[in-house]
C-alpha cells in the first residue's frame, strides 16, 4: 500500500507552513511598545478584579493580628538580647 499524500504516517510539508503561520498574531503579535504596555495594563485589570478583596471587618482582624504578632516578636527578640547581653557580660565581666 502506498501512503497518501498528508496521511497520519507522513504528514504533508504544505500542512505544517499553514499552522505555523495561523499561530501568529493574536494577542501576542508584533506590536509596539504602546500597544504591549496597553497589552499589559489590560491584563493587570483583568486579574484586579478576579481578586476578592477583604471586607472591613476582615481587614480589621488580620491588620489586628498581624501588629499583635509583630509586638510579641519585638518583646522575645528584646528579652533574647538583654538575656545574651547579660551572658555575655558575666562570662567575659
Amino acid at each position: 500500500m502506498t501512503d497518501a499524500l498528508g496521511s497520519i504516517d507522513m504528514p504533508d510539508a504544505e500542512d505544517e507552513t499553514r499552522e505555523k503561520k495561523a499561530r501568529k498574531g493574536g494577542k501576542r503579535g508584533k506590536k509596539g511598545p504602546l500597544g504591549r504596555l496597553a497589552l499589559f495594563y489590560r491584563q493587570i485589570v483583568a486579574e484586579l478584579r478576579k481578586v476578592v478583596w477583604p471586607t472591613r471587618n476582615q481587614l480589621t482582624t488580620y491588620t489586628t493580628v498581624v501588629i499583635v504578632f509583630v509586638v510579641i516578636m519585638i518583646g522575645l527578640v528584646t528579652v533574647i538580647d538583654f538575656g545574651f547581653e547579660k551572658a555575655i557580660k558575666f562570662v567575659f565581666g
